[in-house]
């Protein structure tokens, strides 16, 4: 990433470890990439900000013109407090109940649905009402089994298969379909899963007859390269392919139609990273265990999906190449950064950088055992300033204890009294 080691350190000086660092100047890079390599006059970029959902990122984002793709009533608030009009955001949630789908209509945001059952509750509860519908595109791809989206196994959207019953229920109600969705899975690493993609969604408005349609979303899936061999995809030249794909089908359907993509890792990913510090090394038999003052729940993804982040010792940049395991401070075997990994020689103390953490990191956090999550800082044109602090152990307890009327009715060893006094500790 573009922060220099001597910008990290300076970072971690001042805000402390773990923390995580995002290169705003970067994500401004990656999203204008991004709109170079689809030059559709009609393009519309749905940020997914599942992703990464830091406010500064956000605005940022706003800023340069990109939409929202928003999963929770959480992401559509957060979204409209950081700049969004609702105009710019669709909302794409799994498995809603109806108070949801109430709280969310009631806003006039756009909503996706991927299930006949959901479609039908909508449908009676709002007749005549504009919609977008999510298809299962029927091509599996994805970088890991749990991010593969596509296929008839799989929760999300309407089977090919079902269309006739789908269509069914807008006619039956007077829906009015503006758009078609689907998304194959994260991180794909099949060539042509998106030209396979695009072809299934675009037969489906071929066939089928869509007065209102204005717009086919394709989802994201848009792959980084996390590991040291992965190649970079070139999708401005991919692009070509896709923007001739999506002209002639225009052409045929006599409507020049709205593109989106729905890119979330690979506007973020590259332009993070998480700063942590060893605090222990310990020699096992043939194993150099290090050990850090962060851990999975901080940054889950290599215990989740066995995912590689490169893993820098920028206090010694320059040591000789050594074997580690780069473990956390949770209380899990698998609570790892990295297994058997070649690292600058490494001492305690030192500062390591977790990289390509922009994405599907923070956002995925939590806090077991009690740990609260780590500082965010952005930086932006040379200069570094802090996004979001570190919440205190206090904080945090402080907030699991004040949740509700009744948190302090647990057992009778701890008394409203007691927890009433203690809260007047913290």
């Amino acid at each position: 990433m573009a922060l220099t080691p001597r910008m990290r350190e300076k970072i971690a000086e001042a805000y402390g470890t773990p923390t995580y660092v995002y290169d705003l100047d970067r994500i401004r890079e990656r999203y204008q990439y991004f709109k170079d390599a689809f030059p559709w006059p009609h393009l519309k970029v749905y940020y997914a900000m599942k992703a990464n959902y830091n406010p500064d990122v956000l605005r940022l984002l706003q800023s340069l013109g990109a939409c929202i793709d928003a999963v929770s009533p959480g992401d559509l608030y957060l979204a409209a407090a950081c700049g969004f009009d609702i105009s710019r955001i669709i909302y794409t949630a799994n498995n809603m109940k109806d108070a949801e789908v109430d709280e969310v209509m009631k806003t006039g945001v756009l909503m996706n649905i991927g299930s006949l059952s959901r479609l039908e509750k909508y449908a009676v509860q709002y007749p005549g009402t504009r919609l977008c519908l999510r298809f299962n595109p029927d091509v599996v791809d994805g970088e890991h089994e749990k991010i593969k989206t596509g296929g008839d196994l799989t929760k999300f959207g309407i089977l090919l298969e079902d269309v006739d019953r789908a269509l069914w229920i807008v006619r039956k109600y007077r829906l009015k379909i503006i758009g078609l969705h689907e998304h194959t899975g994260s991180g794909l690493v099949k060539p042509d899963s998106i030209m396979n993609s695009m072809k299934n969604i675009m037969s489906v408005a071929a066939k089928h007859n869509f007065p209102d349609l204005e717009f086919l979303d394709f989802g994201g899936g848009f792959k980084v390269p996390y590991g040291p061999d992965e190649p970079e995809m070139d999708y401005k030249l991919m692009g070509q392919d896709i923007i001739a794909l999506f002209s002639d089908f225009c052409d045929l359907y006599g409507k020049k139609l709205g593109l989106c993509f729905e890119p979330g890792k690979f506007l973020t990913a590259q332009a993070g990273c998480l700063l942590v510090e060893v605090n222990t090394i310990k020699q096992n038999c043939k194993k150099t265990i290090c050990g850090t003052d962060s851990g999975f729940p901080q940054l889950i993804r290599p215990m989740f999906y066995n995912a590689y982040h490169h893993i820098e010792n920028i206090s010694n940049p320059k040591g000789e190449k050594m074997e580690y395991d780069i473990c956390g401070n949770i209380c899990e075997t698998g609570d790892l950064f990295a297994e058997n990994r070649l690292i600058s020689e490494i001492r305690e103390k030192d500062l390591l950088s977790v990289n390509d953490a922009g994405a599907y990191c923070y956002a995925m956090g939590g806090v077991y055992n009690l740990r609260p999550m780590p500082a965010e800082v952005v930086i932006e044109n040379g200069r570094a300033r802090l996004s979001r602090k570190r919440q205190t152990p206090q904080a945090l307890i402080r907030s699991i204890l004040e949740e509700g009327p009744d948190a302090c009715a647990g057992p009778p060893v701890f008394s409203n009294e007691t927890c009433s006094q203690t809260l007047a500790k913290i």
